[in-house]
């Protein structure tokens, strides 16, 4: 089964998609580096390769975890499977 989109920690919320033209309302392939585990999940939305997929529902104010760190705060709902970028999460760095 081919990867398409990775979780590199196991208390990680998004992951990473790493093929080209991943298109949304179909079932992808995950894999889940810490424990070397298959993940699967209906993503909602195209996602463009090295974007994030939310990998369960958020609400306004809510951590998003990467690499195992808080990398931001989201400031607009996000199901699990949609996009996640600059729409509906602001950055921790500045």
């Amino acid at each position: 089964m081919a990867t398409d989109y990775v979780v590199h920690e196991a208390n990680d919320t998004v992951g990473v998609v790493v093929i080209e033209g991943l298109k949304g309302g179909k079932e992808y392939s995950g894999w889940l580096m810490d424990g070397d585990k298959d993940l699967s999940m209906t993503i909602l939305d195209d996602i463009p390769i090295g974007h994030k997929v939310a990998l369960k529902d958020f609400k306004v104010g809510d951590d998003v975890i990467k690499y195992g760190i808080v990398i931001g705060k989201v400031v607009n709902p996000i199901k699990k499977g949609e996009h996640v970028h600059v729409h509906n999460l602001k950055t921790k760095r500045w």
